[in-house]
């Protein structure tokens, strides 16, 4: 039933196991019918990166992320929603960000994970900072035009 889920959401620095965390979602639960993750890696940038260095104010994020997981929630009928976001320093794939959105049907969960996903892209208030291959420290990443483009696509009207 739409609005009874209580997204799960952690905010870490330690790495995550994917497939522990969909067997803890779905564990005894025959009402769901599709499970849709999407797990976001660090990638190497053509060899130029050793280190993705994530910071955030500790009870901010997770008060953004779970005010978007509310909204997906009442806009979607899940069975469940868990949302980890690490941050401190991430090597070239290592996790990221893992988000596991189960529904009775798969267009729910597809949907959801979408969602999120765009809105943790363009809103969630992560700051990164590269660190190169070479030794030297990169600068901040700045946040993506189609990033935004894409988040703005979930906006109901009047928004």
């Amino acid at each position: 039933m739409a609005g009874a889920v209580v997204p799960a959401i952690r905010i870490q620095r330690e790495d995550f196991d994917v497939a522990a965390e969909i067997a803890g979602l779905t564990k005894g639960r025959a009402d769901i019918g599709a499970v849709v993750t999407f797990s976001g890696l660090c990638r190497d940038e053509q060899g130029t990166l050793s280190a993705l260095e994530l910071e955030h104010y500790p009870g901010m994020a997770e008060a953004e992320i779970g005010r978007i997981a509310a909204q997906a929630v009442e806009r979607w009928p899940l069975q469940g929603l868990t949302v980890i976001h690490r941050h401190g320093k991430i090597r070239p794939g290592e996790n990221i960000v893992l988000v596991v959105a189960a529904s009775s049907h798969r267009q729910a969960a597809f949907e959801v994970a979408n969602f999120l996903m765009d809105y943790l892209k363009s809103r969630a208030p992560f700051w990164k900072k590269e660190h190169l291959a070479d030794g030297s420290e990169g600068g901040w990443v700045e946040a993506k035009e189609a990033d935004d483009h894409a988040a703005d696509r979930w906006k109901k009207p009047g928004e």
